[in-house]
C-alpha cells in the first residue's frame, strides 16, 4: 500500500498561482507514474498532469498545458503541480494519484480543494 497525502489548496483569486503537493509514503518502491487530477462539483474528474515517478517525463490535460508544471522529488517523496493564471473555472478538489503499472491508478489522496475567485 502507498499512502498520498496532498496539501497547498486554498483560496486565490483570478490570475494567481498555486502550488499543490503530495507526498508519497509506503510502498513507493512499486509506484510507476504519478498523476493529478480534479474534480469540479457536478463535472466529472478530470486529468491535470502526471510523471513518471523515476524518468521525469511529464504530460498534461488540456485544461492545464501552458498554465502548469508538474514535478517530483524523489528524494521527498513529493510530487508537485505548480499552476498558475489561474480562471474560475480552475476551481475543484484536486487529487493526487499513483499508478504501478501506468495503466490505472492504485492510490488516490483525500483531495484538496483550489478556489478561485473572480
Amino acid at each position: 500500500q502507498a499512502q498520498l497525502v496532498e496539501s497547498g489548496g486554498g483560496l486565490v483569486q483570478t490570475g494567481g498561482s498555486l502550488r499543490l503537493s503530495c507526498v508519497v509514503s509506503g510502498r513507493t518502491f512499486s509506484i510507476y507514474y504519478m498523476g493529478w487530477f480534479r474534480q469540479a462539483p457536478g463535472k466529472e474528474r478530470e486529468f491535470v498532469a502526471g510523471i513518471s515517478w523515476s524518468g521525469g517525463s511529464a504530460s498534461y490535460g488540456d485544461s492545464a498545458k501552458g498554465r502548469s508544471t508538474i514535478s517530483r522529488d524523489n528524494a521527498k517523496n513529493t510530487v508537485y503541480l505548480q499552476m498558475s493564471s489561474l480562471k474560475p473555472e480552475d476551481t475543484a478538489v484536486y487529487y493526487c494519484a499513483a499508478s504501478r503499472s501506468g495503466n490505472e491508478y492504485d492510490y488516490w489522496g483525500q483531495g484538496t480543494q483550489v478556489t478561485v475567485s473572480s
